[in-house]
């Protein structure tokens, strides 16, 4: 009997000293994944990874050509950095910038807004646009002769979309205690703001929260969108970066300013900026 409580006894010490061992595997992966990667890592690897919005203003494949503003703004990066740049295409808003705190990226390029609440976690980069934020609903001709919402008031009660993650949440939350009423939010996982615009136009949700530039890029594509009310003030958004990478962030700053402020980039903007 002893015998027997004494191999219970060393089983038990076993399976302890192993579970340690693994913690202390991950804790050390986990420190690994977090190591700092400013401007002289990537420059001794020679390879900057950005991760793109996957939609049809920023990254999108249209045959064999791959276009989207983001897309030729990186390509310009390459040319002005001389480092290899990687594209990382991601619909989810979420994944690039879970991307970012893991290691896997290096900059975020969306139209991320800057505000306070993402400013605890990331840099950003000095303002590229002005945007704000939009209700994306059906007009009423195609919408059964319901009248597009007008009146801010009128979203008490209503379930509106935003992708997972969105800064637009806090927005609405803040919305709804203005007109003293409930918003139900849904945080879609799967889908980004282009996604989710698609869908109030195929009538599967009737409102979604987006920003007014990709939402005025799909109009000419689905006319059946009314995109006039506003939810928000016009808010700076920028490129997100790792709070660790104070000198790329100087870098890329002066990098962006030279292509912004390029005739070509003018040309960018009619292309793909409607």
């Amino acid at each position: 009997m002893k015998r027997i409580n004494r191999l219970s006894l060393y089983l038990i010490l076993l399976c302890m000293v192993l579970l340690i061992i693994g913690g202390i595997r991950l804790f050390l992966h986990s420190k690994q994944s977090v190591l700092p990667r400013d401007l002289t890592e990537i420059k001794a690897e020679g390879v900057l990874r950005i991760g793109v919005d996957y939609n049809k203003t920023s990254y999108f494949v249209s045959g064999d050509t791959i276009a989207g503003i983001e897309y030729e703004i990186c390509k310009d990066l390459e040319k002005i950095s001389g480092l290899h740049v990687e594209i990382y295409p991601e619909a989810s808003l979420n994944n690039s910038l879970q991307g970012l705190l893991d290691g896997r990226l290096d900059i975020v390029a969306r139209s991320i807004p800057i505000t306070l609440e993402y400013k605890e976690n990331y840099s950003f980069s000095d303002p590229i646009v002005k945007n704000r934020l939009v209700l994306v609903q059906r007009n009423a001709a195609t919408n059964q002769g319901i009248e597009p919402i007008r009146n801010q008031l009128e979203l008490a009660r209503k379930i509106v979309y935003l992708p997972a993650g969105s800064a637009s949440r806090q927005r609405l939350e803040n919305l709804a205690i203005e007109i003293a009423d409930s918003i139900y939010l849904v945080e879609d996982t799967l889908y980004g703001e282009e996604q989710l615009i698609m869908r109030v136009a195929r009538a599967d949700i009737d409102y979604a929260i987006c920003g007014e530039g990709i939402a005025r890029s799909l109009l000419k594509d689905y006319p059946n969108l009314d995109i006039l009310t506003a939810v928000s003030f016009n808010q700076f958004r920028g490129w997100a970066l790792r709070k660790d990478s104070p000198v790329l962030l100087d870098s890329l700053n002066q990098w962006l300013k030279k292509i912004l402020e390029s005739e070509s980039y003018d040309d960018k903007k009619k292309k793909y900026v409607r």
